[in-house]
């Protein structure tokens, strides 16, 4: 298994704006090969932003990689942007291979 998280950093009075923005938005992700689940997370407040998380899970890396060069992924990361001030700073992507603990 793989997971793609992309952590954001969130102005603390704007956390409505952001999960409502990801609450209307167009995924994509439905019928992609590979892909296995999706959730956001909402973590700490941590200086003067509060964290979250996308995070999808996926069958293998090479199934993540391939919807990253998609038609769906051009489709869902082409919609309209986040309002300014929302989001402070880029995200940051982390990539996480599963580790079989059985063998």
């Amino acid at each position: 298994m793989y997971i793609a998280m992309n952590q954001f950093r969130i102005h603390p009075e704007r956390t409505s704006e952001f999960e409502r923005a990801w609450r209307e938005r167009e995924s994509y992700l439905d019928g992609v090969a590979g892909f296995n689940d999706f959730q956001l997370l909402r973590g700490p407040e941590e200086e003067g932003a509060v964290l979250y998380s996308s995070h999808t899970t996926w069958t293998n890396e090479a199934a993540f990689v391939a919807w990253t060069q998609s038609e769906a992924f051009r489709k869902a990361h082409g919609q309209a942007r986040m309002p300014e001030g929302v989001v402070l700073g880029p995200p940051r992507f982390f990539g996480w291979q599963s580790i079989d603990l059985d063998t």
